[in-house]
């Protein structure tokens, strides 16, 4: 059987709200396993957690670029939030989005790519950053997407500079209405993306897993009612659309009048939603947290009390 640490008990505690007795139980009836865990809590009705969000443990920042029927944007990752600040970073980020407009998604294609105003490459201009700043730094990830007919639009929370900053958001319009007012819709759809970090555009591309784990979580919730299996199976059907209300874009109610249905709003404006992606820095990426007291101790030779 796995070992129920301390720190894997705090860490289900923080993802799912549930007690820390609750949660030691779920970790030994799921055999440690994290995701059983929280799926057993859910059972219980212990836990209201639907979904968990990745732990942001890594610095740098998000760009964005846009051209006429096209947007691109990148996350280049660095150790810590001092070198976001810095201009030559900055500047950096913001020529490998304008780069990706062309380039493409592939981070290795960009990479390889030649740097604007110079002769050499992506990945040699990042080795010279590095060692001019002192800090590691990556290019983690970059998404574009192009329509016929539209536009791309980027919406950057927060930005500290046109088109950079720590949660960016683009939007794939189709549509033959004038541009500015799709432009003015795609930013509205962008801020609200940034606010509910939807899963999916529509029904059709929510993972079928993770579909098919909800509707077991809900069907076993719905059965310990005791209702007879034609109530429970509306019940789930019921609950399934709620869930689809969470985390699938178009289904969402709409954040900027909290009526509104985000499809109905693109349906009025005579357009079409084709694509969206969202980029939170450094999510999903872990970083060793040390003590930062007990290293001082340690050089000091002090042993910790």
């Amino acid at each position: 059987m796995a070992e129920i640490t301390a720190a894997l008990v705090r860490d289900l505690r923080e993802k799912t709200g549930a007690g820390m007795m609750d949660c030691k139980k779920a970790l030994v009836e799921s055999n440690g396993d994290m995701e059983a865990a929280i799926d057993w809590l859910r059972k219980k009705g212990l836990s209201a957690a639907a979904k968990k969000s990745g732990r942001v443990a890594a610095e740098g920042l998000v760009g964005t670029a846009t051209g006429p029927t096209v947007g691109a944007m990148v996350e280049v990752n660095a150790e810590t939030d001092f070198v976001a600040r810095n201009e030559s970073f900055q500047n950096f980020v913001s020529e490998v989005a304008g780069l990706a407009l062309s380039v493409g998604e592939d981070v290795e294609a960009l990479k390889a790519a030649t740097y604007p105003g110079t002769t050499h490459s992506v990945q040699d201009e990042l080795t010279r950053l590095i060692a001019t700043i002192g800090e590691n730094m990556t290019i983690r990830r970059a998404r574009v997407f192009r329509v016929s007919e539209g536009v791309v639009a980027a919406y950057v929370h927060n930005a500290v500079k046109p088109g950079l900053g720590k949660i960016g958001v683009l939007v794939a319009v189709e549509s033959s209405s004038e541009l500015a007012a799709l432009e003015t819709l795609g930013r509205q759809v962008g801020m609200h993306i940034a606010a509910t970090r939807p899963d999916a555009l529509d029904t059709s591309a929510v993972d079928p897993s993770a579909l098919e784990r909800e509707r077991t979580v809900l069907t076993e919730q719905a059965l310990a009612s005791g209702k007879p299996p034609a109530v429970v199976e509306k019940m789930v059907e019921g609950r399934i659309r709620k869930y689809y209300e969470e985390v699938v874009l178009l289904e969402q109610v709409w954040v900027h009048d909290g009526e509104s249905r985000v499809k109905q709003v693109v349906a009025k404006a005579g357009a079409k939603l084709t694509g969206f992606a969202r980029f939170q820095l450094g999510e999903g990426i872990e970083k060793e947290v040390g003590d930062f007291a007990a290293e001082v101790a340690a050089q000091a030779g002090i042993a910790k009390g």
